[in-house]
């Protein structure tokens, strides 16, 4: 990106408003406080009159919910530090978070349901920026969001009516920006941390006139990473503000941009013990905690393929882009009270682009001269008999840059290199109307409205398999066949390609749904409340998908492309017409003012995603996914508690885990298992102030996870995998927070600790390698005087070990040969990170 015309860009909106605020504070404008002030969310989370006003028709105190929802201000954001989106959701009961991979798409689960982001909806103020919950190799979540300080609050629904106000939402995370007020006011900060990061982020709000208000903020970044790439891991920022302009005291609207351009290097897992002895650790060559298979030798790739007409087409690309997200979104809302309707209207238009290249892991490493020797056969048919021996050389040295893997691991491996590009657009618009009728028997307060959008995207996907060596950043190899006088006679890869484009895909698709939903909330009496909602969806893809076959690229001096996959200039056309619909019902009771209970059912049904429509040969099945809640809450004080029991039933699960095929290159091969998933738990959120200057914060899950009901249709057996632990989830998970504060005169001080702790999974479907349980520990110190903070965080300060994901590629269905994972994404090192900030 153009970081120069961002900061200046950033600097000048900053500048003008800051002139316009000042002229306009001349002559203030007397807004009425009931519509005009900011929605207020506590720095103090305990507190009964924290606001809410996610998955309601109205604002509300978090406390009268009838679900679980959290609200994350300005100040506990801060606070909590988070490394990436993922993380700061990883503070949150009932989400459970891998925030390995970097600061973007990371894996968040939501209360055992077995995918990758959980059906957690992300919205930006009460809106999502892309209609789907996954794009083509990017996520609606922190693929497209980004924490600054112009977010003046996250809040998050976990279930309850997140399916009424969301599509796919069994949950809801909403950003709430700063919007201006009469007074201007701003925050300014820089972090730095000893991993090589830089990121300023600014933000400022204030009056542009009478009647009108300003926000205006963004971030820019640089970093080298956590792991060692032997390049920069993300560089890049955005830019979001908004003005509103009220008409009276009853009727507002606002306009508000969106400016995102950031490239984010993505870490998958490594080896981290020989697989020939896993009690061996691979330490020495590949670093547990700063390690990384990305390289600066993928920094030129060349990825080939025949096209439609048969042309050799080529691809040269560059690890260090990582996923490039650009795109820019428009919005406008509009709101009316002044009958005794009151009409809201939101909408928001997204165009943008992502291109992505990653390094995937594939197969365990292996013995170089066990690999090497399985190819001579192939070798001594391809280049004759006179082909005496295999052996591996620096790629594209020709052979003459001789390696030996025996003086270094004894190992080699193959990776996949992926390539990624998808142009996308999403508009969509909300229009609903609310009223609160009095009757006999309390109070109803009914919200109807109409949800519709039209969104698509274009894929382009290309995987190529490379040889590598197993060492942090390690060489690209080539695996070469010698005559009897070690002259080289050919090459079973070509300068580090072990298979050309054994994966290709392009195809597009337009998409447009439209959904009609109301939610009713009857009052009965000051204690007693009950609401019910319902949600239909109807959609319509259209799109295309281009067939491939594989092919011989001809070249008769290399093996690597002889399987490639080519497009065959056929095109599958798809038109689907799919449907879900959704509903819930609730009740609140309160036995005090400080002491409640409510229960919840939900039922959601998640249609296809529109990529389907641009896939060849697709399945299409609708998903229901049914939530029960009952919850227990009480505070005391700044003290409070909320504990909620939680039933998850996931209908049909389609569990036919894919995986990697070495012989192939493709992932192919499937045992296919058809049945559902359940997860019974309790979540508990709270704080314990026991003085002014000590108090505990914690979020603890614990549940039961399993797969349930399997059947097979290709003779496995799945009794050994009923009652089975879902994969990569565990059953217990959360952290505990203490925390001290205290005052020197004029200075503010405040250190805490946090404790995180994740039990023990597995990797694969029949539970036989297991991701071990790991804790970690991390400290904060922060400081305020004034307009001025500072604030010291430091994370897994005892270099704990642990890894997430496995090796999803080939162990999901007979596990990594080990009791216990050697393969996987580890946690981060010791790190430590220093903001300083100023307010106004």
């Amino acid at each position: 990106m153009n970081m120069n015309r961002l900061v200046l860009g950033i600097s000048l909106a900053l500048a003008s408003l800051h002139g316009a605020a000042a002229a306009a504070a001349e002559a203030p404008a007397a807004a009425p406080a009931s519509s005009r002030q900011d929605a207020k969310g506590s720095s103090d989370a305990a507190t009964l009159d924290t606001v809410v006003v996610t998955g309601a028709a109205r604002t509300q105190r978090r406390f009268d919910a009838s679900y679980a929802v959290n609200s994350l201000t300005r100040e506990d954001v801060q606070k909590l530090a988070p490394k990436s989106y993922a993380d700061l959701l990883g503070s949150v009961p009932g989400i459970h978070v891998e925030a390995t991979g970097g600061e973007v798409q990371n894996i968040t689960r939501l209360r055992g349901i077995p995918t990758d982001r959980g059906f957690i909806a992300f919205q930006q103020d009460g809106l999502p920026l892309y209609h789907e919950l996954d794009g083509n190799f990017f996520n609606s979540g922190d693929g497209m969001n980004r924490i600054d300080v112009m977010n003046q609050r996250v809040e998050v629904v976990r279930g309850g009516p997140a399916p009424i106000y969301a599509s796919s939402g069994g949950a809801i995370v909403n950003n709430i920006l700063a919007e201006g007020s009469e007074q201007t006011q701003g925050k300014a900060q820089v972090t730095v941390g000893d991993t090589g990061l830089y990121r300023g982020e600014m933000y400022q709000s204030g009056a542009l006139g009478k009647d009108t208000f300003y926000a205006v903020g963004g971030f820019l970044r640089e970093h080298d990473g956590y792991r060692d790439n032997g390049f920069p891991n993300d560089k890049g920022g955005q830019i979001r503000g908004n003005i509103k302009h009220y008409f009276d005291d009853t009727s507002w609207f606002k306009v508000s941009g969106t400016f995102v351009d950031d490239h984010n290097t993505f870490y998958l897992p490594i080896p981290v013990a020989d697989p020939r002895n896993p009690n061996v650790s691979l330490d020495p060559y590949i670093n547990y905690f700063t390690g990384t298979l990305n390289s600066p030798a993928l920094r030129s790739v060349n990825l080939k393929y025949l096209d439609g007409a048969g042309a050799l087409q080529s691809m040269n690309r560059d690890l260090a882009d990582g996923r490039h997200m650009r795109f820019g979104n428009v919005g406008f809302q509009y709101e009316n009270s002044a009958s005794d309707w009151t009409i809201s209207f939101k909408s928001g238009y997204t165009k943008g682009r992502n291109t992505f290249d990653a390094l995937y892991s594939t197969t365990n490493p292996v013995d170089g001269t066990t690999f090497a020797n399985s190819y001579l056969n192939a070798a001594r048919a391809a280049f004759g008999p006179g082909v005496a021996r295999m052996g591996y050389a620096l790629a594209g040295s020709n052979g003459a840059s001789v390696y030996n893997p025996n003086t270094d691991s004894g190992l080699v491996m193959s990776a996949q290199y992926r390539a990624a590009d998808s142009d996308f657009y999403s508009g969509q618009a909300d229009l609903s109307a609310t009223r609160l009728f009095e009757t006999g028997m309390g109070t109803h307060d009914l919200n109807v409205g109409v949800y519709t959008a039209f969104f698509g995207s274009t894929a382009l996907n290309v995987y190529q398999d490379m040889l590598l060596q197993v060492r942090g950043k390690p060489d690209l190899l080539d695996l070469v066949a010698y005559d009897a006088n070690g002259n080289p006679l050919g090459y079973v890869t070509d300068k580090g390609t072990l298979r050309y484009t054994t994966t290709l895909n392009r195809g597009e698709v337009d998409a447009r749904m439209f959904a009609v939903y109301a939610n009713d909330t009857w009052t009965i009496t000051d204690r007693l409340k009950i609401d019910a909602g319902i949600r239909h969806e109807r959609y319509h893809y259209q799109g295309y998908a281009e067939q491939t076959a594989q092919a011989n690229l001809g070249d008769p001096t290399t093996l690597a492309d002889n399987t490639t996959r080519r497009f065959t200039g056929v095109v599958q056309n798809h038109e689907l017409s799919p449907k879900a619909t959704n509903w819930t019902i609730g009740a609140n009771y309160d036995l005090t003012s400080a002491i409640g209970a409510y229960a919840r059912a939900s039922h959601m049904e998640v249609v296809p995603n529109s990529s389907v429509a641009r896939s060849i040969d697709p399945t299409i099945v609708t998903t229901k996914l049914d939530q029960y809640e009952l919850g227990l809450k009480a505070a005391y004080g700044r003290s409070y508690l909320y504990l909620t029991a939680f039933y998850t039933k996931f209908d049909p699960l389609n569990a036919s885990f894919v995986a990697f095929n070495p012989v192939t290159g493709r992932n192919d091969q499937s045992v296919p298992f058809i049945g559902t998933a359940v997860s019974k738990g309790v979540e508990l959120d709270g704080m314990f102030r026991a003085t002014d200057w000590f108090s505990v914060s914690g979020a603890v899950t614990a549940s039961d996870p399993q797969y349930k009901d399997l059947q097979n249709d290709s003779g496995a057996d799945p009794a050994a995998v009923n009652g089975k632990q879902i994969v990569r989830e565990p059953k217990l998970y959360g952290n505990l927070r203490p925390s001290v504060n205290f005052t020197v005169g004029d200075n503010a001080f405040e250190t805490w600790l946090r404790y995180d702790f994740v039990g023990k999974s597995y990797v694969d479907l029949f539970n036989q390698t297991a991701l071990p349980a790991y804790q970690t520990l991390g400290l904060g110190v922060s400081w305020k005087r004034g307009n001025w903070g500072a604030q010291l965080v430091g994370d897994n300060l005892t270099n704990e070990k642990g890894l997430t994901e496995g090796n999803t590629r080939t162990d999901a269905l007979a596990g990594q040969g080990s009791a216990e994972a050697i393969y996987g994404r580890p946690l981060f090192g010791r790190n430590f990170r220093l903001m300083v900030s100023r307010s106004w």
